[in-house]
Order: structure tokens, then sequence, then C-alpha cells
């Protein structure tokens, strides 16, 4: 089997497969990192902390020379972060602030071993069309909610709502294809 060129320190499913889709050989590793927001820290500097905490522990358990990738994907509308949610309320919460408006998904890219490191933003605007709260609580039974930040996914049902996006498609699902596959090949040999 060929070598590994690089490792992903993600449990994501998504991230696992749009990964996948560059065509790069790849190993998962587990990392454990608090995703807990700090005072005073913005939305943007929150997402790129998280997705440098997270390839920074898959250093530490790998060899430190291959790359390890790390990510994370949030939600923001009018300065606020919408995580996962915690209950169908939380949830519901979340889907009417998002409702009939535009809110931002920042997703943050980081590539790094023992002796680099680089991270990339990537912001995506996204417009929901107005929902009722029958959808709302349609949406939430389907169980598609519960892992998302914000409450929903662009890639399944959640799709439904969106009007448009300007950015990355691939960022609001977790992992931006293009500007990732770019970080890999200048990151190394790859």
């Amino acid at each position: 089997m060929p070598a590994i060129q690089l490792y992903l320190a993600s449990g994501s499913p998504r991230r696992k497969e749009l990964l996948t889709q560059l065509g790069y050989r790849f190993e998962r590793v587990v990392v454990d990192v608090e995703e807990c927001h700090r005072p005073g820290e913005t939305p943007a500097g929150y997402v790129q902390r998280l997705s440098r905490e997270k390839a920074a522990a898959g250093v530490k358990v790998t060899d430190g020379q291959t790359p390890v990738l790390g990510a994370d994907t949030i939600v923001v509308v009018d300065d606020t972060i919408l995580e996962k949610p915690k209950d169908f309320t939380d949830a519901q919460r979340m889907l009417k602030l998002l409702s009939g408006r535009q809110h931002q998904v920042m997703t943050s890219v980081t590539l790094a071993n023992a002796d680099r490191e680089e991270t990339k933003l990537v912001i995506t605007d996204v417009w929901f069309k107005t929902l009722s709260d029958n959808e709302i609580k349609n949406y939430w039974q389907s169980g598609e909610p519960q892992d998302k930040a914000g409450s929903y996914g662009i890639q399944g049902l959640g799709g439904k709502f969106i009007e448009r996006i300007n950015g990355s498609y691939y960022a609001v699902v977790g992992l931006p294809l293009m500007e990732t596959d770019i970080m890999i090949q200048d990151f190394s040999d790859l």
C-alpha cells in the first residue's frame, strides 16, 4: 500500500468524504480539542484557533513530519456564533435567527507538521428562505440538524432552505476543496 500523504485530525464523516474526493492518501487521527469560545475572541479568530489546535494536537500524536490537516466550521449571524444545537429549542432558536436572511459560514483549515503551520480562512455568505415553524419542527425530527453547526446541513435536507450562496459550497459542507488542495500542494512535495 502506498505511503500516506497526510493525516486528517477530524472525526467528521463529511470532511473524510471531501478529502477523499481530492484523491490524497490519508489516515484519520483522533484529537480532543475543547471547542469553547473565549471572551473577546472574534468569530474568525475562534474558528482559526480551533483549526490550528486540532492540527497541532494531530502533530503531537503522529510522526511530526507528515502534514496534519485540522479544520473547523462555524455559522455566524450578527457576530453571534451558532454551534451545534443542544436540543430542539436551541435548534429552533438558531433556525429562526437564520430564517429569511443572510449569514456567514466560516471554515478554517490548518495544515501543520512539527516545523511548519499554515491556516486558511474561507468565508461564505449564505441566504436562507423564510422558514415556517412547521418546517423547523419537521427538519429537527429528520435528525439532520443535531450534529451540525447552525443546526443545518447544506448537503442534506437543509439544502432546501438555501436561496443562494456567495463563496465555497464545500466550505459550507466543512472543507473547501480548492483552497485545501492548494494548501496541501504548496505545503510539501505531495
